[in-house]
């Protein structure tokens, strides 16, 4: 018989019951016994939604009160010293400052998880580190799920991938050894495991879908071979999902493992070569044929061509079925929308839903027909349906032509037209977009949506908020002011509710990190803007100061990349369409009189393949649709973009090419160390390197951002230099940002000082 397994669930509750019970722990409103209590029913409830949907292996530890990489660490006991120090082994004091910093300790670095908008915490490896069992969640989790009747595998982040997307913090670093020390440690927890009662133990292993060195592949030999010792009796399997095992597939089939979980979404042509693998070697194969990471409904018939392909190659006993991924990256429930028209939702599948997908596919053809049924018909709708495409947004990307992805002159000859008209300071300061979203806003926000606070009304109180940002600004000396963004729920969301093509879920909430949870629209036809989205809060915003005040818009590549985007043609033209309604919205903007447009793209590093061979291709599109949306302006008009949590040495030249004025990254978790890529390629425009991390709750004093500023200007010139936090401030508190604020302004007005005594 074929197994329905599962690879995770979402951990945050279909009403984000962890993301509440998180914030208000941090918030000292409740205590952390009422956040494990929360946390542990929804353990229960999603083991049992798994169950009930015909699920019959599930995972437990896949739940999370922040990051499975954190836990990993904590589990591995690879925790700084600077964190040890605040409170007990073990404890969430520990935990908790890991990932949001404490007092005395700087938060760890949080980057992308691969080419998802995940983040997650990087381990760091300290000289001297000692590697030993740090933690119980694993076995308390085990123990749990079967104590309460479920049937459930242990799920760990893999030896290898662990230290390869970890980050040594001394020199001499060395993967063999490092690893070689953590497997003792995996031996160990194995061994636990095993004695708990489990045959049966899930490692996450992605990073055999990516380039790896000779070093590389040598590690996992070595690491597995040791692994295998483990516990007799006990079965190891392999997940690797977002991409193909291509080169590495003979790697990772001759590990001692029984079976290998392969992501047949992102990589269907791996079918052929990991069939042939598991034959040759006598290992399962779970094949991943539902979508882990997009919210369209399963084309069940051409999937059960694939796994009926697979069970007469091996036998159905040595295959499973599942997602092509952890549901971490989906909505929860499709049942909770009642919003969503019903040709629309009926193309839809989202993790409850998409469980029951699984469980169908392994029931096979014959116990499955109304299943089957259904989902042809699903097919067909929207194959059929007439609102998918768009004969105006057709015509308008056949006329696409180059010169409309050039600025007027070179960087060089706008720089002096812009400082010219600007006349600002050195180091001029500004923030990143959003202001703090307080409980008044998001009140009005829902009101407005229920109907029950009026237009007018609703439009009164946002202004409100713009201007008491404002005036704040003013008050502190910000060179270059932000509305703050009170209209706005969401980055993306704010633009995909206006404009065509897009649809919108009521609880589609997925985490991104930490409590942190956003609500992707879903991009189900032609993109298109039917009106101006920001002209007229961008204008009554410069209309209350003579100083610049920035026109925010969200770049096409992030629209994509943190959307759930159609599936039935290329990414790149989907993109494109999206770059022609931001290029229209950035011109009205300049018509309206706003001289400087940030065009935010946090996603282009992201959406990077996975493999170095596809880099040029999916670069070469993504910075079109940059330059698309951005190149409608004049030269006096400055482009600025944003991008965080995010290594740029390997894409450096891609992001020269975008040809933004000013480009605005995160580097104070990493403590300035990204500005060494652009350093290096010696990037001619300028720079706002984040001063202090807005994802902390941290207030950096003054001296600590001057001592990043003058690292900073080791490898820049103090003309190229703006000064800003890592990210916008939505999250933030206005206690925070009025510790924090100030704090930056008189930063820059250190650095001036300096500058004139040098002069």
């Amino acid at each position: 018989m074929v197994t329905a397994v599962n690879l995770g669930f979402p951990r945050i509750g279909a009403g984000r019951e962890l993301k509440k019970a998180l914030e208000s722990a941090w918030q000292g409103k409740s205590s952390y016994e009422a956040l494990l209590q929360t946390a542990a029913g929804l353990r229960r409830r999603h083991w049992q939604v798994q169950k009930d949907a015909g699920i019959h292996v599930s995972p437990c530890n896949d739940s999370s009160l922040y990051d499975h990489m954190l836990d990993m660490a904590v589990l591995l006991g690879c925790v700084p010293q600077r964190h040890a120090e605040v409170g007990a082994p073990g404890s969430l004091e520990v935990y908790f400052s890991m990932a949001r910093g404490s007092k005395d300790a700087a938060a760890m670095e949080m980057t992308k998880w691969f080419d998802t908008n995940y983040h997650y915490i990087v381990p760091e490896f300290e000289a001297g580190q000692t590697f030993k069992i740090g933690g119980t969640k694993v076995f308390d989790e085990f123990k749990e799920s079967r104590a309460q009747g479920f049937a459930t595998f242990p799920v760990l982040v893999g030896p290898v991938t662990f230290a390869l997307l970890g980050k040594p913090k001394y020199q001499g670093f060395s993967l063999p050894d490092t690893v070689a020390r953590l497997a003792p440690v995996y031996v160990e927890t194995l061994r636990k495991l095993r004695e708990q009662g489990a045959d049966e133990v899930r490692l996450d292993e992605p990073c055999l879908v990516t380039d790896l060195s000779a070093q590389a592949r040598a590690v996992y030999k070595s690491a597995y071979a040791e692994l295998a010792k483990a516990s007799p009796g006990l079965r190891l399997w392999l997940n690797t999902y977002f991409g193909d095992l291509g080169d590495n597939c003979e790697l990772a089939f001759c590990l001692p493992v029984a079976g290998i979980h392969v992501d047949l979404r992102r990589a269907p042509q791996q079918l052929g070569p990991a069939l042939e693998s598991a034959a040759a070697t006598g290992k399962s194969l779970s094949l991943g044929l539902v979508d882990g990471r997009n919210v369209w409904r399963n084309d069940l018939s051409a999937s059960l061509a694939v796994l009926e392909r697979a069970a007469a190659k091996l036998g159905p006993d040595r295959v499973a079925v599942g997602p092509s991924c952890s549901l971490l990256h989906v909505p929860i429930d499709l049942d909770l929308e009642d919003t969503l028209d019903a040709e629309l939702k009926g193309w839809l599948a989202f993790a409850k839903q998409k469980l029951v997908e699984i469980a169908a596919l392994a029931k096979g053809r014959a116990s499955s027909t109304d299943a089957l049924r259904a989902s042809d018909a699903a097919q067909e709708s929207r194959r059929t349906s007439a609102r998918i495409h768009d004969p105006v947004v057709q015509q308008l990307l056949a006329s696409l032509s180059q010169d409309m992805c050039r600025r007027r002159s070179p960087f060089s000859e706008r720089a002096q037209v812009q400082r010219a008209g600007f006349r600002l300071p050195l180091y001029p300061t500004t923030s990143i977009g959003s202001f703090p979203q307080t409980g008044g806003i998001r009140e009005a926000r829902a009101a407005h949506k229920r109907g029950t606070l009026s237009d007018a009304a609703y439009e009164a109180a946002m202004k409100a908020e713009i201007e008491s940002v404002v005036r704040y600004q003013e008050s502190i000396g910000m060179d270059v002011l932000v509305h703050g963004e009170a209209e706005r729920n969401d980055m993306v969301e704010y633009f995909g509710e206006q404009l065509k093509g897009y649809a919108f879920s009521k609880n589609g909430w997925v985490q991104s990190y930490g409590s942190r949870c956003v609500k992707p629209p879903i991009i189900f036809g032609d993109v298109s803007r039917p009106k101006p989205m920001t002209v007229a809060w961008a204008s009554f915003a410069q209309s209350l100061t003579p100083k610049i005040v920035k026109g925010m818009l969200t770049g096409p590549v992030t629209m994509l990349q943190w959307s759930f985007v159609r599936d039935d043609q290329p990414r790149a033209q989907t993109c494109r369409q999206l770059a022609l309604a931001m290029r229209d919205e950035a011109a009205d903007l300049e018509r309206a009189g706003i001289r400087i447009i940030q065009i935010d793209e946090p996603a282009v590093r992201e959406g990077l393949p996975l493999r170095r061979s596809e880099w040029k291709e999916y670069l070469d599109w993504a910075v079109q649709a940059f330059r698309l949306a951005s190149s409608a302006v004049a030269d006096r008009t400055q482009i600025h973009t944003h991008m965080c949590y995010a290594e740029f040495n390997d894409i450096i030249a891609a992001v020269a090419a975008l040809d933004a004025d000013v480009i605005s990254i995160e580097t104070s978790r990493s403590q300035m160390e990204l500005l060494d890529a652009f350093s290096a390629f010696r990037y001619p425009n300028e720079i706002g390197p984040g001063v202090y991390d807005i994802h902390s709750p941290r207030v950096p004093p003054i001296e600590e951002m001057v001592a990043l500023l003058e690292k900073a200007r080791r490898v820049l010139s103090p003309e190229q230099i703006w000064v800003n936090p890592d990210c916008g401030l939505k999250t933030r508190a206005w206690p925070e940002v009025k510790a924090a604020l100030p704090n930056m302004v008189r930063a820059a007005q250190v650095m001036r000082e300096r500058e004139k005594r040098a002069a």
